[in-house]
């Protein structure tokens, strides 16, 4: 099988200067910014011995330890332009691609990511807090990376002046698919317009067998309202297809979230309210292939950082929190499809639940390379998180309390070594029974950096063990996720009992070619699974093995491109023999989140 597919970061009152003045002065008026990268890693480095000899930094926050407890008295923002790097702001590169996306990029402005930090001018150094302000920093989608830098002001001892350095994504990517001139898909997006931290998206389909031929979408979000880190979103669109249903929706929908940027906020939440239905525009027989359906959904969640208001006014720096958050929501199905009709479905059903949450976190940082980047900054948790669920579901008639547990555990070596432990569980009580019991178990791992001559190598590995018990409504253990067979795309194999392992060695050349950097890899997945009601004897065994080559230029905002061979030893449905897909959609940075909505446990997709 042969296929090819495309799919696409107070005021002082003696000082004579006002913000838009201070954010004027140059980044060459600083003797500290001669060499970006060099002070920042030394600095880190010389305090974290155990990680010397790797592309680790260390930990977020020590670099800015020793200066704890002093008075910020201005704090300015500068962003590099293409030309320049991190790794040495002395030198430009004035390739033909930078000096193009430099007439065709406007750099955030700096009142744009001034409204994104959460320290204040006149108030103490905390080093925790501006270790996670500048983490934020880079997990903004049209940032590639953030450094905020403290300067001692001579003759000043008690207080010290910020530097905000930030080098943004080249915002503006175009993707597409197609199948000759019958086919032709394009999607544009811009997800820094006018460097206002504003993302646009519009996408155009033509199809010959399509009714109409013609379709669009998009969206709009607008990042940190008023400064208040909710990000607001308002989309449309009728010619995307559904990740749960797989059908071609027409949908409109508006959303609200706030994440916990930092273990300081006191406030997380989200709301989504959202119209969708599906539309026969292939004239698919619809008692057979083509499910139709529509259904309205309201989705919201509150959360609040307990006792953090005690937390401040003591001046405390521990980083222990505990979170209580409450869901609700409710998917109304206006239409269901016949081949559902009154019978359960974990997908077509009317759901509604009311759950709630107490978290108990610490997670601190390092900050890293070479996870998922090609040298950017990448920040590592290392820590804990234990969630405790419990609540009131409904799906249809059947009306059950739920209760459930997540917890992950991340862990570093002093080599450098990253190792995440994660449980999830939970199920429904009904008729003095648990029904739909889940259990999901595993590790990820990645290694160390290990060098051969001008390469760099990282080995990952990840391991998982699920279990369905007493399956009333849920839906079937699958491998066709990242818990099974990646790249797998059929949902023909189900069962309750599921193992799986995955292995991937990157190579990290040192060879560049127009800003390009490249990775070689080789991967190779197994995942047993059982039928419905077998028992461990009957595992089946599911495999696939290959390799390929990644390549991303840092400074593009569209996430790496990877070209990946797959082989099948076994067939399965129709997917058997070689497979190639090309993507540029690839995640290069590592997730996480303090808090997530609450939910009842996931198995076949991440949160």
């Amino acid at each position: 099988m042969f296929c090819i597919q495309t799919t696409s970061i107070a005021q002082n009152t003696t000082h004579k200067f006002g913000h838009s003045q201070l954010d004027s002065i140059r980044i060459s008026n600083y003797k500290l910014i001669n060499n970006i990268y060099k002070k920042a890693i030394n600095a880190v480095s010389k305090s974290s011995p155990s990680l010397l000899g790797t592309e680790n930094f260390g930990k977020s926050e020590q670099q800015y330890i020793a200066y704890d407890g002093k008075i910020i008295r201005y704090i300015l923002i500068e962003g590099l332009d293409f030309e320049r790097t991190f790794k040495d702001t002395s030198k430009r590169s004035k390739t033909l691609i930078t000096k193009v996306a430099n007439k065709l990029h406007t750099n955030t402005k700096a009142f744009v990511v001034r409204n994104n930090l959460f320290i204040k001018e006149n108030s103490p150094v905390d080093a925790y807090k501006i270790a996670d302000n500048e983490r934020y920093l880079r997990s903004l989608e049209y940032i590639h990376d953030a450094r905020i830098l403290i300067e001692p002001i001579d003759g000043v001892a008690d207080s010290v002046d910020l530097l905000v350095v930030t080098k943004d994504f080249f915002p503006i990517s175009i993707d597409g698919a197609s199948n000759g001139a019958n086919h032709i898909y394009l999607n544009l997006v811009n997800v820094n317009l006018a460097g206002m931290g504003q993302r646009l998206e519009m996408g155009g389909l033509y199809d010959y067998n399509r009714n109409p031929n013609f379709g669009f979408g998009g969206l709009y979000r607008k990042d940190n309202v008023a400064h208040s880190f909710v990000n607001a979103t308002i989309g449309y669109g009728q010619i995307y297809n559904s990740s749960y249903t797989h059908e071609e929706e027409t949908s409109y929908y508006i959303s609200l979230d706030r994440a916990l940027v930092s273990p300081y906020s006191h406030i997380a939440g989200g709301l989504i309210l959202s119209h969708n239905e599906a539309v026969n525009r292939y004239s698919t027989a619809v008692d057979s292939l083509f499910y139709k359906y529509r259904f309205n959904l309201q989705d919201g969640w509150v959360g609040y950082n307990l006792g953090i208001k005690r937390i401040e006014q003591s001046e405390m720096t521990h980083r222990t929190r505990a979170f209580l958050s409450l869901r609700y929501f409710k998917y109304h199905f206006l239409d269901v499809p016949v081949q559902v009709g009154k019978n359960y479905d974990p997908i077509y059903n009317n759901k509604e639940a009311l759950l709630a949450q107490f978290t108990l976190f610490k997670q601190e940082y390092f900050k890293t390379q070479y996870i998922y980047g090609f040298g950017t900054t990448e920040d590592l948790p290392y820590g804990y998180n234990i969630a405790l669920i419990g609540g009131w579901y409904r799906q249809l008639q059947l009306q059950r309390p739920y209760a459930g547990l997540n917890v992950s555990k991340y862990l570093t070596t002093n080599k450098g070594d990253f190792i995440e432990l994660f449980l999830r569980t939970g199920g429904y009580y009904s008729n003095s029974t648990i029904q739909d019991g889940a259990i999901l178990f595993g590790s990820n791992f990645f290694s160390r950096l290990v060098y051969w001559n001008s390469v760099k190598v990282r080995q990952f590995m990840t391991a998982s063990y699920s279990q369905i018990f007493d399956r009333v409504t849920s839906t079937p253990l699958r491998i066709d996720n990242g818990y099974g067979i990646r790249g797998f795309i059929s949902d023909s194999v189900y069962g309750n009992k599921r193992l799986s392992i995955q292995s991937e060695t990157e190579f990290y050349l040192k060879y560049k070619f127009l800003g390009f950097q490249f990775a070689p890899f080789v991967y190779a997945d197994l995942s047993w699974i059982t039928p419905p009601e077998n028992d461990m004897s009957s595992f089946r065994l599911y495999s696939s093995l290959g390799g390929g080559i990644r390549a991303r230029n840092e400074n593009l905002i569209f996430e790496t491109i990877e070209l990946r061979f797959y082989f099948y030893p076994k067939q399965i449905d129709d997917t058997r023999g070689f497979k190639v897909v090309l993507n540029s959609n690839i995640r290069f940075r590592y997730n996480s989140n303090y808090v997530t909505a609450p939910n009842t446990v996931q198995l076949n997709n991440e949160y």
